[in-house]
């Protein structure tokens, strides 16, 4: 290793100074790695960089002149045996030290006394830090300046993403580097056995080479450190040079890596309080940004559902709100009310599913005393409760055909009689109903009846299954993850990587209303900062298995011409025009679709 040996009147002195930094300072500043005494000299006056194997002496500006073998020198490459002069401080280089007893212990990097000191020296700096920018950055100078490297990066998994949070150099300059100039094979590597990993010539690595990030971005040497918390990845050190080989050494790599441990507590409970700071505000700003009144949402498909919603919030014709269970049908229905001119008046819910046949009539048109056993006084029914506001009609599939009748009646006539009574009472309601059937199959085996049907029907809303929303997925899930962690002060700050993957690759059969109770058990019971896919009970096993190209194809098909279908409340002949198909496509469709039910 090259050194510097203070020079004195008698000849050369016992006291040498290592170069073991990429850049050492020389200056009177009492913190300078070489601190010089004299006339005319400045706090910051000279650099010794270290280029590959080579060492060059620079001065830091105008009227800070560096004395080279009795001249004065700007900039210079240093040769066995050049004096320094810098006013009363004579220092000779030499470019390989041949004292190594005199050398003094704890500035060597190979000594890992040093870098252990290292680390305490930081986990200080860190529990003094309030500002988690500051603090990322000093930690990536402080092994940058251990190892020698020509660049380091921190990369944290955010959003579901690696993404590079400081990027310095070896003058403790910014980079602007970007995930892509790394090399994701060796990340990938890193990431998959949670292992640090050290790649001395990356070019010529057997395991290495053929990758093409190794090869464009011509790299030689990489050290690559994952940080994890309760064995947990959250992300990792990333330290490279595309000028040296062989640059990091075994024990180099055990020093980052009780650097990292040490660093990975610290910095992850920093993250925390500053998500802590800024989260809530951000968050809100985002689902302000991204919500239609209770409603999020940003895909086209949900757009789609806004602007139809927009249109006929205003109006007061019937709407009904179809699709799969759990896809918000109640928030839709609320949604339109809210819009509507009826706002601040009732908003009543009737789930025809879950009311007994031979209640469901009282329930709605209510019934006078004595109608009934039980019925010891005369009461009002939901129609009179939503006088003047809206009725929900939930699961309006599961009503009997013989309420349908009176059903329609009321809607037809505005009029409903309570049970066991004659006089019609008025009523002024607006009806939307939603159902997780397919009603124009329904009504082809008799079980709804095809008047009410249209008479409900006069605007429908399909609302898209989860799994087809694409990234509202993780929005929602970011949204319940707030929102139960608030209610249940919960330690829980977001899912690790494993369970982002396994979440947008899930089917979620139950749609929101699933995702939103797996959160929620989650929030209460993990250990974790991070929602681990144990937590929220998924596995590789829950993925939908792999099926040929040609069924999914036909699979494909037929779910989208069936969606269409719905969406033009099964008009066949617009359906055809849509799709730019002939109609026979469109009957065709259908009579296998009748063929493949099952029998009652």
């Amino acid at each position: 290793m090259a050194v510097l040996i203070l020079l004195k009147e008698q000849g050369a002195g016992d006291q040498r100074i290592p170069l073991y930094k990429n850049i050492t300072r020389i200056g009177t500043d009492p913190t300078a790695d070489v601190q010089v005494t004299g006339d005319d000299l400045f706090p910051d006056h000279a650099h010794i960089l270290r280029e590959d194997d080579a060492y060059v002496v620079a001065s830091l500006g105008r009227g800070r002149p560096i004395v080279v073998n009795g001249k004065k020198e700007k900039r210079v490459r240093l040769r066995e045996g050049d004096v320094l002069e810098f006013g009363e401080t004579r220092l000779g280089f030499a470019l390989h030290d041949s004292v190594n007893a005199d050398e003094p212990r704890g500035v060597d990097p190979k000594n890992e006394i040093f870098g252990y000191r290292e680390v305490v020296a930081f986990s200080e700096k860190l529990l003094r830090s309030r500002e988690l920018g500051g603090l990322l950055t000093t930690l990536m100078d402080k092994v940058v300046e251990l190892t020698r490297a020509d660049r380091g990066f921190l990369v944290l998994f955010e959003d579901g993403a690696w993404q590079i949070k400081v990027a310095r150099n070896i003058d403790h300059g910014e980079s602007s580097a970007v995930i892509t100039e790394l090399s994701d094979s060796i990340i990938a590597k890193v990431v998959r056995e949670q292992q640090p990993v050290i790649v001395s010539d990356a070019v010529n690595d057997a395991e290495f080479k053929a990758s093409a990030s190794v090869v464009n971005l011509r790299l030689l040497s990489v050290m690559c450190v994952p940080l994890t918390e309760a064995g947990e990845l959250f992300g990792l050190i990333y330290l490279g040079s595309n000028k040296v080989v062989n640059l990091f050494e075994p024990h180099m790599l055990e020093v980052v890596t009780v650097f990292a441990a040490q660093a990975s507590l610290l910095i992850r409970n920093a993250m925390l309080l500053d998500n802590l700071r800024t989260n809530n505000a951000q968050l809100r700003q985002a689902l302000e940004e991204k919500r239609f009144g209770e409603i999020v949402g940003t895909s086209e498909r949900m757009q789609d559902v806004f602007r139809k919603i927009r249109k006929v919030a205003p109006t007061d014709v019937s709407v009904l709100i179809t699709g799969e269970t759990g896809t918000g049908k109640e928030l839709i229905a609320r949604e339109i009310h809210e819009r509507s001119d009826r706002k601040g008046k009732a908003f009543i819910v009737v789930n025809c599913g879950a009311i007994p046949e031979n209640l469901l009539e009282s329930e709605l048109f209510g019934h006078v005393r004595g109608a009934f056993t039980g019925a010891v006084q005369t009461r009002d029914g939901r129609f009179q409760a939503a006088n003047k506001g809206t009725l929900f009609l939930d699961e309006i599939g599961e009503m009997p055909v013989s309420l349908q009748v009176k059903l329609l009646r009321a809607l037809q006539e505005k009029v409903v009689t309570k049970v066991g009574d004659t006089k019609p009472e008025a009523v002024d309601i607006r009806i939307v109903a939603a159902t997780n059937k397919h009603l124009e199959d329904e009504i082809k085996r008799g079980g709804f009846r095809e008047d009410l049907y249209y008479r409900l029907n006069v605007v429908g809303i399909h609302l898209p299954p989860l799994r087809d929303r694409g990234e509202d997925l993780m929005l929602i899930a970011r949204y319940f993850l707030r929102r139960y962690t608030e209610e249940y002060t919960s330690k829980v700050k977001g899912f690790s990587p494993q369970s982002v993957m396994l979440m947008k690759k899930y089917h979620w059969p139950g749609n929101i209303r699933q995702l939103e109770n797996r959160i929620k058990k989650a929030v209460i019971m993990a250990e974790r900062v991070q929602l681990a896919p144990e937590d929220m009970e998924l596995s590789d096993a829950d993925l939908a298995p792999v099926v040929p190209l040609a069924q999914a194809k036909e699979d494909f098909q037929r779910q989208y011409i069936n969606d269409v279908l719905a969406r033009n409340n099964g008009n066949r002949t617009k359906t055809a025009h849509d799709l730019g198909v002939d109609p026979r496509t469109i009957f065709r469709h259908l009579e296998r679709e009748d063929g493949e039910a099952p029998s009652e």
